[in-house]
Parts: C-alpha cells; sequence; structure tokens
C-alpha cells in the first residue's frame, strides 16, 4: 500500500435522517464553492464547499428529499421529493420559486450546466423524464403559482424509477440512469435515445466529473464502477469489478483517481482508487453507514460523502494545507 496521508474529515452535522445526495457548485469567484445535501428529512441544506460550514436549510418539502443541485453558479438550487414535487429555489433567499408537481416521488433533478438556468429536468417513480419551462412562471408571488409548463421525453422508454438525471456539457445531450438497469443518452432536439448501456448491477451513483471539462460519467452499480465518454452515446471508457458492493462512486480524472463508497451497513468505508492500475489506494473510515453519495469538489481540492449516517464528511485531496486543513 502506498504512503498516504491519513486526515481526519470534517464533518457537517444537522441533517436528522439519510443523507441520500450530495452536490457542488462550480467554482466560482474567490475561489469559492458551495455544497447542497439532500435529506429524508426534508429539509436540504446548502453549505460552504470548501469549510463545510451551514449558510440555510430549504423549507417547504413535506416528504423526504431524495435528491438535490445548485446550478452551476449556485444562484439557484433543485430538490426531487417524496412529496411528488421537486421545488426550485433561490439560494440567497431560502425562497422556493417554483413547485412542480408530479404524480409519484421524485427521486432525480438536473440543471443544464449555465448560469441561471430556465429550465430542469426531472424523473423519478412515474418512469417519465420531464423538461419544465421555468422561465414560463413567474408569477410565484401570486395567491397560488401554477407549476410552470413541461414536456415528456421518450415515453414508456424507462422500465424502472429514473434514480439520477445528468446534464452533458452539451446542452442538448441528457443521461438518465433508472432501476431497470440502463443508462440512457437523450436528445432534446430530437426527444428520443440516442444511445443505452446495459448495467450488470442496481444502478447506485451516475454523475460527471466536475474536476474536469471532457465530462466523463462515473456510474456505480453492483460491485463495478463504469466510466464513460458523456458526449458519446453508450460509449464505455473502462469499467472495473471490485470485490465490493458500491452504492456511489466519483473520479478525479486529473489525477487519474476515483473514490467509492460502500453499500451495506457492514462496509462504510470510502475507498482511493487508481484509475489506470485500477488498485485501492486507501481506506477511510468515518462513517457509520452505507455511502450513498460522492463528489469532487470543483478544484479538486477535497470530496465529499453523504450517508446513511445522517451525516457529510469532506476529506481532503491536497498535499498541504487547505481550507480548514492546516
Amino acid at each position: 500500500m502506498p504512503e498516504t496521508t491519513k486526515v481526519v474529515p470534517l464533518t457537517c452535522h444537522g441533517h436528522s435522517r439519510p443523507v441520500p445526495h450530495i452536490h457542488f457548485s462550480a467554482l466560482l469567484d474567490e475561489e469559492q464553492y458551495y455544497i447542497i445535501s439532500a435529506c429524508k428529512d426534508g429539509n436540504p441544506m446548502l453549505r460552504d464547499g470548501i469549510t463545510g460550514d451551514w449558510i440555510g436549510t430549504f423549507l417547504g418539502h413535506k416528504g423526504a428529499v431524495w435528491q438535490a443541485r445548485l446550478s452551476s453558479d449556485a444562484t439557484l438550487a433543485a430538490t426531487g421529493s417524496a412529496d411528488f414535487s421537486a421545488k426550485v429555489w433561490d439560494t440567497h433567499t431560502g425562497e422556493a420559486l417554483h413547485t412542480l408537481t408530479h404524480n409519484h416521488i421524485v427521486r432525480a433533478v438536473a440543471f443544464p450546466n449555465q448560469p441561471h438556468p430556465q429550465i430542469l429536468a426531472t424523473g423519478g417513480m412515474e418512469k417519465k423524464l420531464r423538461i419544465f419551462d421555468l422561465s414560463r412562471s413567474e408569477n410565484a408571488s401570486s395567491p397560488a403559482p401554477t407549476t410552470p409548463p413541461s414536456y415528456e421525453i421518450g415515453a414508456g422508454v424507462h422500465g424502472g424509477t429514473i434514480k439520477s438525471i445528468v446534464w452533458a456539457s452539451d446542452p442538448n445531450i441528457l443521461i438518465t440512469a433508472a432501476e431497470d438497469k440502463k443508462v440512457r443518452w437523450w436528445d432534446l432536439r430530437q426527444q428520443n435515445t440516442i444511445g443505452e448501456y446495459a448495467l450488470d448491477g442496481v444502478v447506485g451513483t451516475c454523475e460527471l466529473d466536475n474536476t474536469s471539462s471532457d465530462g466523463v460519467l462515473s456510474v456505480a452499480a453492483g460491485k463495478s464502477v463504469y466510466f464513460f465518454n458523456s458526449l458519446s452515446p453508450g460509449s464505455l471508457i473502462k469499467s472495473i469489478k471490485t470485490p465490493y458492493e458500491i452504492a456511489s462512486v466519483a473520479l478525479h480524472n486529473g489525477q487519474r483517481k476515483f473514490v467509492t463508497g460502500g453499500s451495506n451497513q457492514n462496509d462504510t468505508w470510502v475507498r482511493v482508487w487508481d484509475f489506470d492500475e485500477e488498485t485501492e489506494l486507501e481506506t477511510n473510515k468515518g462513517h457509520h453507514g452505507p455511502i450513498w453519495s460522492a463528489s469532487f469538489s470543483p478544484d479538486g481540492k477535497l470530496y465529499a460523502t453523504g450517508s446513511e449516517d445522517g451525516t457529510v464528511k469532506l476529506w481532503k485531496f491536497t498535499n498541504g494545507a487547505y481550507g480548514l486543513w492546516r
């Protein structure tokens, strides 16, 4: 095993139930960035991405929040909930700008990668991929705000709950991962699938590498991790079979490393791997439950994990001092 600097993670408390998803903003001015955490307590939280300091809690959902994402410029947040709605929030005031009603639990939300996005994609137990036009409902202050107009893409294609939606760097390309063990690429212009890939196990996380612009998509499923070219439909770069059941994966393409989170109560470890050698470099203990979500910060100098144990942890991933690590 190579030498590793064992760093104690920062632990972000405040949630009272499991944390199924975390998401970072892009890098903003003065090297600032933010992180949002979804939680089954129904109260997603916004934090400083470097220190983990609490900034605010978005109040209004009446059920578990399964996924939460920030727009790249961190001005908007989106959440998907078991209360059959998705909400879009103003991150400065904490106000809900839009409530998007659905007919079942919403598991996935995604903004396109642009400042102050005007559209949102949603998916969940309805098995429907929907695109909402947020620019068409500026009457949130009226007594009964209406749900913005939306359209469905690929009706009937998803054979199971949509667990994740990712917007590629090309704003016309969307990627979904569903409980039918398929990753699908969608073209908004054709409103159709342009490729798919069948996985060997139950889908865990499906996320883009946010440390580089080349858009590698990382997917956890069963005991394997899969890495795809996000802009080339169904194009697998490599898959790696591990000895562990994996719930989450995050790639740092620049450093050619990735981290994985265990998916059961007996495996609450965060593991760091060499992407090229496909070997385990580090095993990090700290969580007391499965690790449902993992992500590198936009500057790649730390990674965050969200767990069944109700905490978000930040782990330093750079040599020398950084943030609160001195």
